[in-house]
């Protein structure tokens, strides 16, 4: 393979950018196939540890919540003895595709501090040295967010969610079955779309860097953000208060963190204007 001479981020044409981007993508697949594979041979542990964890009555979420339910002397949900539905494998490649696709996912699950690292290698030749400096925590913090937000994810939303829709029925007269494709997704879901979530600071931090954000714009919006908060809570849990409630509330959190944060990016940019306009 040859080597291409690398140009600084001024001499690159639309094309060298584009071919640049090429090759991080493609380091950042064979990243998530390596560790993929790896998931995939480890199917034991991945499935019937991991994957099908939350539909045993034994899962710590549910011994939790039961726990909290006896203390308060209610009857809960989350002190059954086993959830009333099954999972079955209705199509002949069912089960191995799910495999190769569950490894996949635990590749780029697994592997996301590496493709972080490799859009940072992308994005910060176009970055000033001092933009760079500042930002070295960035794969460190942003990881640490996806991974809390990963783990909120399968310990609570997860549990949740197959909770409350593998004991409901509309009438006794139907079992309740799931297609193992309906289960791994529930699951998946719920994984991804709260390790995604949780980097809101990472992306309100760039969206005022950029001028697209201000504090003043997050506190005059926070009661529209509040209903799209508990919204995305009722699509990713099941339609319960205390449910979306155990959701929101982090969320939350983590908006009012961002509102911190970008005041905080605001306030040091102007400190640097106005020590640059002191020495002019």
């Amino acid at each position: 393979m040859a080597k291409v001479n690398k140009k600084s981020p001024d001499e690159m044409s639309f094309l060298d950018h584009l071919e640049e981007l090429r090759w991080h993508l493609i380091r950042s697949t064979i990243a998530v196939v390596l560790i993929g594979s790896v998931a995939f041979l480890a199917k034991s542990f991945i499935f019937d540890t991991v994957i099908f964890g939350p539909s045993k009555m034994s899962f710590p979420t549910y011994k939790l919540f039961c726990d909290i339910a006896t203390y308060l002397g209610f009857d809960s949900a989350f002190c059954a003895d086993k959830l009333p539905f099954s999972i079955q494998s209705r199509q002949m490649s069912a089960q191995f595709s799910m495999h190769i696709w569950t490894s996949i996912w635990a590749g780029f699950i697994l592997g996301f501090p590496y493709i972080l690292y490799e859009l940072w290698k992308f994005i910060s030749p176009g970055l000033y040295e001092k933009e760079r400096r500042h930002s070295k925590g960035f794969i460190l913090i942003a990881s640490l967010l996806f991974f809390m937000g990963v783990l909120f994810g399968y310990y609570v939303v997860a549990p949740l969610s197959i909770n409350f829709l593998g004991s409901y029925q509309v009438s006794a007269e139907i079992l309740n079955e799931f297609d193992i494709d309906s289960y791994i997704g529930t699951v998946r879901s719920a994984v991804i779309a709260c390790g995604i979530l949780f980097e809101l600071p990472i992306i309100i931090f760039f969206l005022t860097k950029v001028g697209l954000i201000t504090p003043e714009i997050m506190k005059k919006y926070r009661k529209i953000a509040l209903v799209i908060v508990l919204i995305l809570s009722a699509v990713i849990t099941p339609p319960d208060v205390a449910s979306q409630i155990i959701v929101a509330v982090p969320v939350l959190i983590l908006y009012q963190i961002s509102i911190y944060i970008s005041g905080y990016v605001l306030k040091k940019d102007a400190r640097k204007e106005q020590k640059g306009l002191k020495k002019t």
